[in-house]
C-alpha cells in the first residue's frame, strides 16, 4: 500500500474558518486499472482503517482513494472536535443540514477523482457519515452542481452507501424532477445501499427512507438489509458490494 499526503492547499473555507483535510491513503490496483473509487470513513475515523479493509477485497482492477476528513467541532457529540465530513446534529428529516460543510467535502472528493485517467470509471463509497457524503455527491452529480451552485465536474458511474442517510432528502426529488438533464443523469447512476436492521447509531429507517427518496428521484437503486447487524460492516455485506461493483462496472474476471 502506498500513502500520499494530501496537499496543504486542500482546506475548505467556510464561515467558521478553514478546515484542513487529513492524510489520504491510496490502495493501488493489483491488476489492470479499470475503476477508481473514493471511500469515505465515518465520524471520528480516518482513511487508514478502511484502506486496509478495501485492500483485502478481491477487486484487483479498482484503485481505492481513502481521504481523511477535517477535524471540526461536531454538534452530535456535544461540539467535541473530531474528524467529520460535515457538522451534524440529531438525524431528522427536519434537522438543519450543513450544506457548506457537505459542499466542501464533496468538492474535495471530486478533486481527488478529477485527475484519474479518462478511460477509468469513477465512483464514491462510504460508511455512515461517509455514506451520507457519497449520497450527497450523487445528488450533486445528477443536478450538475453543488448546493452552492458551482458546477459539479465529475462523471460518476457507481455510488455505495453503508449504514448511512441522505442529507437534504426532502428537496431531492423535486429538484431532479424539475430538469430533464438531471433526471437523465440520475437514471444513469447505479447506487447500492446497505443497512443493518439493528443499527443503533443511524437507525434502519434512515436507510429505507434514503432508498425511497433516491428511487423516486430516478436513481438505479439496490437496497440490501441485514438482520441482526448493528452500526458496522460484516464480510457478507462486503462480498455483496464486490459482486455489485463487478457487475455494475464490468470489471475483468467478473
Amino acid at each position: 500500500m502506498s500513502y500520499s499526503n494530501s496537499s496543504m492547499g486542500s482546506g475548505s473555507r467556510t464561515a467558521r474558518g478553514t478546515f484542513e483535510f487529513g492524510r489520504t491513503y491510496v490502495v493501488r490496483p493489483k491488476g489492470r486499472h479499470q475503476a477508481t473509487i473514493v471511500w469515505l470513513h465515518g465520524l471520528g475515523d480516518n482513511g487508514s482503517s478502511w484502506s486496509q479493509l478495501l485492500e483485502s477485497l478481491p477487486l484487483p482492477n479498482i484503485k481505492w482513494i481513502c481521504p481523511t476528513a477535517p477535524t471540526r467541532p461536531v454538534a452530535v457529540v456535544g461540539g467535541f472536535p473530531c474528524t467529520a465530513w460535515f457538522d451534524v446534529g440529531e438525524l431528522s428529516e427536519d434537522g438543519p443540514d450543513d450544506f457548506e460543510g457537505l459542499d466542501a467535502s464533496v468538492a474535495h472528493v471530486a478533486n481527488l477523482l478529477s485527475t484519474e485517467p479518462a478511460d477509468v470509471k469513477l465512483g464514491i463509497g462510504g460508511f455512515s457519515m461517509g455514506a451520507a457524503t457519497a449520497l450527497y455527491s450523487a445528488t450533486c452529480f445528477a443536478l450538475g452542481k453543488y448546493g452552492n451552485g458551482s458546477p459539479y465536474p465529475v462523471n460518476l458511474k457507481a455510488i455505495i452507501g453503508l449504514s448511512g442517510w441522505l442529507p437534504g432528502s426532502r428537496n431531492v426529488r423535486n429538484k431532479i424532477e424539475g430538469s430533464h438533464e438531471a433526471a437523465r443523469r440520475a437514471a444513469s447512476l447505479p447506487i447500492m445501499l446497505c443497512h443493518g436492521m439493528c443499527d443503533e447509531v443511524v437507525p434502519y429507517k434512515h436507510g429505507e427512507k434514503s432508498t425511497q427518496v433516491l428511487s423516486s428521484a430516478g436513481f438505479r437503486l439496490t437496497f440490501k438489509s441485514y438482520d441482526g447487524l448493528g452500526h458496522y460492516t460484516v464480510p457478507k455485506e462486503m462480498d455483496e458490494v464486490c459482486h455489485w461493483l463487478n457487475a455494475r462496472l464490468g470489471l475483468e474476471g467478473s
